[in-house]
């Protein structure tokens, strides 16, 4: 299928996918008029790297992922690596709340602080 199907089947702009072929994470047959040509797994390929996307995960660590050679999407929660992953991204999002949360109580305190000298 042309860039433009997948594209539309998978609710993915071709530019993004450009990108993940760029990245490694897509293959395409070029053929001869330069099209690229990619093959029905693709769009489950589009769709577990969105998922993958929208978990928080890099173009580089869905690639890492890939190369485990996880073939089926509906394992992806049970592999080693992926359950490594997920749970560094969860370490990496309580710290980002923990970060959040004390600006959240320095931005309280100067409201505060500028409030009571009007």
């Amino acid at each position: 299928m042309k860039i433009g199907e997948l594209s539309r089947l998978t609710n993915v702009s071709i530019r993004s996918i450009r990108h993940y072929e760029k990245k490694g994470l897509l293959q395409a047959v070029r053929l001869d008029n330069d099209y690229r040509s990619f093959a029905e797994s693709a769009i489950d390929r589009v769709v577990a790297i969105q998922l993958f996307l929208k978990l928080g995960l890099t173009a580089d660590e869905i690639g890492e992922l890939f190369n485990e050679e996880i073939a089926n999407p509906d394992d992806y929660e049970y592999c080693e690596v992926m359950l490594a992953m997920y749970e560094e991204k969860l370490a990496q999002v309580d710290r980002q709340i923990a970060a959040l949360q004390q600006l959240k109580g320095l931005l309280k305190r100067q409201i505060s602080l500028t409030l009571s000298k009007k």
